[in-house]
């Protein structure tokens, strides 16, 4: 049994525990995960006894419980320095930590327009209100980071940091919704798609059999 354990919900619907499972991942470390099944009748409970907020993820760390996605992620940023979450230059890491922050509080279009459904695609669905111009900046941010950092690798500062882990959702929900984008963006999006953490979420929310239908 590890010492660090992780409650998540369906790996085929939960944007937000993909993002800390992706930054898990990275740090290289053994973890105890727990599945909860959204949308059943006893998930609200479950959820409150995990999780103060009632939501998932939640971190588990000897006697150190965070209930907050980019709590969590900044926090194994703190306690694994190596896994290099934050870009080592200041600047940088300032960038990188401002289009974070940027994706996980906002673009509130995308997440009522566009949940999150690997297994099942849904072309030319989900363009609500707003949507469009939502697209339209996240593809700006990842070929403007590509366009600075793209020399040091295929992500948006190079290696994995947290940003490629909070916009992991957008790239599984444009591929849902089949999101014309341009090549910077798609040849992003490609090597999100073939990140081993990435693939080994696919696989397994491909072989959930739970379904709730958002669209």
């Amino acid at each position: 049994m590890s010492e660090i354990a992780i409650v998540i919900g369906n790996k085929n619907y939960s944007l937000w525990s993909l993002r800390v499972w992706l930054a898990l991942k990275r740090c290289y470390i053994g973890f105890d995960e727990t599945i909860l099944l959204l949308d059943m009748l006893d998930t609200k409970e479950k959820l409150i006894h995990n999780s103060k907020s009632g939501l998932v993820p939640v971190l588990k760390f000897a006697d150190i419980t965070i209930w907050e996605t980019m709590a969590i992620c900044k926090y194994l940023a703190e306690i694994y320095p190596a896994a290099k979450l934050w870009p080592d230059e200041a600047k940088t890491r300032t960038y990188c930590r401002s289009v974070s922050n940027e994706m996980h509080a906002g673009f509130v279009p995308l997440r009522s327009h566009m949940s999150m459904d690997i297994k099942i695609t849904y072309p030319g669905e989900g363009r609500g209100p707003g949507v469009k111009y939502i697209i339209a900046r996240i593809v700006h941010i990842w070929a403007n980071c590509q366009k600075q950092f793209g020399q040091y690798g295929p992500f948006l500062f190079g290696e994995f940091t947290i940003a490629v882990a909070v916009f992991a959702p957008p790239v599984a929900r444009f591929k849902t919704f089949a999101i014309d984008v341009c090549e910077v963006a798609t040849a992003y999006m490609s090597a999100v798609c073939e990140c081993p953490g990435m693939q080994e979420w696919r696989a397994t929310a491909e072989a959930e059999t739970q379904i709730i239908k958002y669209v």
